[in-house]
Parts: structure tokens; C-alpha cells; sequence
């Protein structure tokens, strides 16, 4: 018999909360740890092992409720196979984000073994933020989360790179959040709750749709959710940000953030403005083509390999907001299987970075030239993780099925939309134009001979890069294994259990309110 949650009882809303409280109870008891001995590259590495192990027992606890799950009545959280899929994205990406980052202090001589605390207690915010049906509890995940990324992009306290983007960050982000309080404020006066649920009844029994208050917060909540995501034109912070912060935390920020972020702006929107699709459909379909024609575009550009792939995830974000502006069941599931394969991909393609990194040196374009003859299986797992992020057929494994699945989504919504479907293939195309340039460098240049020599792989680097470039070719050979648990319909307390894989007929259906308006 499957368990009921009433989350009206504490008791059960703390059950239902398991696996949020052991990854944050874990993350105090191991600041404790962290500050207990001093600083050495020994103390460091022996928290960062803690910390995975951490994240696998949470992993755990959250395969358990997926598989466990049960009925649940309305309340501040979710208990719905959305919200622990996005929990397990979030989890591998922590995972990989330590692992990289254990390797990276001691090539780099830092000792801090704060930084993996820093990082759990990031992920504690995202995985509230994942399951908050409640605007007040998606601020306090976006706070907790947002705070913690503030301290990492500033953690190398020896680079003025790092402490510019951090402070372009920490600036950035406060107004940010300005604007999603102020557009929770406004909702609030015009419905009276910060629920998901109630909102979207109050707005149908009072015939709030047009209300000038209510779409004035709209407003304002996707203001500040862009600049979370870094949609154009709330783009700005993140090139710096990424290009000053130590590369683990780069790749961290670049697809664990966003995917955290993307999960709660999708469950926003499609529970509690449903009736007004209408009203935002627009603005929502505006920034996804805006943000993937400019990122791309300046993409192109790039010449610094971790500013190449800021631009890339610029470019990404807007993939993903088609998924959001479709308004359907099945690209909600189709931005799950997305945001797995963009995680995979992004933080294999900073393992090679990480790789290649020399002193506090950018890492050039130009420093993979010949690379293939020199360390022919770096070249070939950082063209894996190109060609998934470009969305190569084949090649590209799940990144291309990941693409698809949301073309396909914009295609089967009840009312199609071309034009995103056009404007996603032809930036992919245009993607093709950097991504396929440093594969070109790595395997048709011929390695400079006073380059730099590339240093040994360290263990936990390989095995990031390993584990990253098998799961996008398992994935884009037999994606069932990640599909059955990713379509999940609306996100919901109450999801059906019947799988059904993304992109068959009938999947495609709009909330209510949402199709009679697309009609």
C-alpha cells in the first residue's frame, strides 16, 4: 500500500520533506567537520568524500519515495515524481561538481574544505526549490541556494577575476530578487495566497485573468526568474560570473543552478498561471528565441573556452524555455530528460577544462590544437560532450533526443508552435559553428611545440568525465531507462503512474484553462 501524505500534519510534512533534511542536516554536521581541523589539501579531500557520500545516501533516500510514491493532499510541497526526478538531476550534479572540485583545490593549493559545505548547502536550496508549491517557499530555496552561489564564485580569494564576477553576481542577484519578491508581493494582493494550488482556483472564481495587479507580478516573477536562468536580456552577469569563478563551480552554477531554477519557474507557471497562458505565452515564447539567436550568435565569437560555454548555456536556457512556453505535460517531461542531458554534458566538457587548466591562465580555444595526438581520449570525450551539447544526431547521443523530445513538444502542443520549433533548429545549426570548431582544432591542427604539456588526468576527474560520456551514449541508445520516471504530466501532488514515453500521441495536453485559450 503506497503512503498518503496529509501535509496539514507536520509529522507528515516532514516525511515528505526526508530527503531535503538529510542532505541539510548532513551539510551542518559536516561544516562542523570542515572547521574542526585545519586547513590542509588531506582535510579538504577527506570532507569533499564525505560530502559525495552525503549525496549517495540522499540519492537514496530519494530512489526510495520515487518508487514509494504515494497520494498527497495539497500543501506548500510537492510530492510528485517531477520533483524527485529534478531532485536525482540535481543530486548527479552535485556529485560530479564535488568530485571535480576535490581534484581542482589540490591542483590549484586550495585548502578550504568549506567549499563542499558551500556546495550541499546550495543543493539543500535547489532541491526546496524543486519541490515548492508555495511562493514563499520558491523564494527561500532561490535565497538559500542564491546566497551559497555568491560565497563559491568568490571562494579563490587570490583571483580579481573571480572577485569581480562574484560581485557582478552578488549585485545582480539581490536585484534579481527584488523583482520576484515584489512579483510575489503583487500576486498576493491579487489573490490573497502564495499557494500554486490556490492561486489558480481564485483566479478562475474571481475572473482574475485580466487583472492588472495580478499580471503586473507575472510580470515581475518572470523578470526575475530570467535573470536566474540567464535569459537574454537578464543575460548580462553571467559570461564574468562564469569566467571568474573556479571551474567545478562554473560548471555548477552553469547546469546545476539553471536546472533547479528552470524546474521552479515550469511548476510556477504551469500550476498557478495556467488561465492566463495567454498573457504569457508571448513574452515567454519572445525570450526563448531572443535567447537562443543571441547566444548562439555571440557564441560564435568566443575564443576563452569557459566563456564559449557561458554563451552555450545562454543559448541552452532558451532551448529550454521552449519547453516552458509549450504549456503541456509532455514538455514538462521533455525539460527533465533536457536538463539530465545538458548536466552530463556540461560538466564533461568542464572536466576537459579542468584538464587542460594551467595556473590561473583562461583556457584558450587555440590550447586544444592537435590535442588528439597528444591525449587522443581526452579529444574524443570532449567532442562527445561538444557534439551533445550542439545536439548532433547520433553522435550526440542524448543530447540529440534531448532537443528532440522538445521539438517534438512544440510540435504536438494543441496549439503548434512552429516558429519555436524553426528558430531552435536553425541556432542548433548556427551552434555548429563553434562547437564543431573546437573539434575541428583538436583533431585537424597540429599541436604547437612550445604548447603546454597536459597534465595527467587526476582519479576523480577521470571518472566525472568517464561516467558523464557513457551516460549521454547510453542514454541517446536506450533513453526508456530515464523516460518511464520523466513524464510525469503537470507537475501535481497527484501524478498518474501509468508510464507512457515522451512523444506518443495524447501526451501533449495543456492545463484546461491553457488549451481553451491557445484554441
Amino acid at each position: 500500500m503506497r503512503p498518503f501524505f496529509d501535509l496539514s500534519i507536520p509529522s507528515h510534512l516532514s516525511a515528505a520533506l526526508v530527503p531535503d533534511l538529510i542532505l541539510m542536516g548532513g551539510a551542518m554536521i559536516l561544516l562542523l567537520v570542515a572547521v574542526w581541523r585545519r586547513e590542509s589539501s588531506e582535510h579538504q579531500r577527506f570532507v569533499g568524500m564525505l560530502s559525495i557520500g552525503l549525496c549517495v545516501v540522499t540519492m537514496a533516500a530519494v530512489w526510495i519515495m520515487m518508487n514509494r510514491l504515494g497520494t498527497a493532499t495539497d500543501g506548500p510541497i510537492a510530492v510528485d515524481n517531477f520533483r524527485w526526478m529534478a531532485d536525482l538531476v540535481i543530486l548527479l550534479g552535485t556529485i560530479a561538481a564535488l568530485a571535480l572540485g576535490i581534484d581542482d583545490n589540490d591542483r590549484s593549493g586550495t585548502t578550504t574544505a568549506e567549499t563542499h559545505v558551500l556546495i550541499l548547502l546550495a543543493s539543500s536550496g535547489m532541491m526546496l526549490l524543486a519541490g515548492a508549491r508555495d511562493l514563499m517557499i520558491v523564494f527561500l530555496g532561490i535565497e538559500l541556494m542564491s546566497v551559497a552561489s555568491y560565497a563559491l564564485a568568490g571562494i579563490n580569494r587570490r583571483s580579481e577575476r573571480s572577485a569581480e564576477g562574484a560581485l557582478k553576481y552578488f549585485l545582480l542577484g539581490a536585484f534579481s530578487t527584488a523583482f520576484l519578491l515584489y512579483g510575489i508581493a503583487l500576486v498576493y494582493g491579487a489573490t490573497g495566497t502564495t499557494g500554486l494550488h490556490e492561486i489558480r482556483m481564485r483566479v478562475l472564481e474571481h475572473g482574475l485573468s485580466t487583472s492588472p495587479i495580478l499580471l503586473i507580478g507575472i510580470a515581475m516573477l518572470l523578470v526575475g526568474f530570467g535573470f536566474k536562468v540567464s535569459t537574454v536580456p537578464f543575460h548580462m552577469w553571467a559570461p564574468d560570473v562564469y569566467d571568474g569563478s573556479p571551474n567545478p563551480v562554473t560548471a555548477y552554477m552553469a547546469a546545476t543552478v539553471k536546472a533547479a531554477a528552470f524546474v521552479a519557474f515550469l511548476r510556477v507557471w504551469l500550476e498557478a498561471f495556467p488561465s492566463e497562458f495567454g498573457s504569457w505565452h508571448r513574452a515567454v515564447a519572445g525570450l526563448a528565441i531572443a535567447t537562443m539567436i543571441i547566444g548562439n550568435a555571440i557564441g560564435l565569437q568566443q575564443r576563452n573556452l569557459k566563456r564559449l560555454l557561458a554563451y552555450s548555456s545562454i543559448a541552452h536556457a532558451g532551448s529550454i524555455l521552449v519547453a516552458i512556453a509549450v504549456g503541456t505535460t509532455q514538455g514538462a517531461s521533455a525539460m527533465l530528460f533536457y536538463l539530465l542531458a545538458y548536466t552530463l554534458a556540461t560538466f564533461g566538457a568542464f572536466a576537459v577544462i579542468i584538464v587542460m587548466s594551467h595556473a590561473d591562465a583562461p583556457v584558450m580555444t587555440a590550447d586544444l590544437n592537435g590535442l588528439w595526438t597528444v591525449r587522443p581520449w581526452l579529444a574524443v570525450a570532449m567532442t562527445v560532450f561538444l557534439l551533445s551539447l550542439m545536439g548532433f544526431p547520433i553522435a550526440g547521443g542524448a543530447g540529440f533526443l534531448a532537443k528532440w523530445y522538445i521539438v517534438n513538444a512544440a510540435l504536438q502542443a494543441p496549439a503548434p508552435q512552429y516558429a519555436l520549433s524553426i528558430v531552435l533548429v536553425l541556432t542548433t545549426v548556427i551552434s555548429a559553428g563553434y562547437y564543431l570548431y573546437v573539434v575541428m582544432l583538436m583533431f585537424m591542427r597540429p599541436r604547437s611545440l612550445d604548447a603546454p604539456a597536459v597534465p595527467a588526468t587526476r582519479s576523480l576527474t577521470q571518472a566525472v568525465m568517464v561516467a558523464c560520456a557513457a551516460l549521454i551514449l547510453v542514454l541517446g541508445i536506450a533513453p526508456d531507462l530515464v523516460l518511464r520516471y520523466a513524464n510525469v504530466g503537470i507537475p501535481s501532488t497527484m501524478v498518474p503512474r501509468g508510464p507512457r514515453p515522451v512523444g506518443t500521441p495524447g501526451t501533449g495536453q495543456a492545463p484546461p484553462a491553457a488549451t481553451a485559450l491557445a484554441r
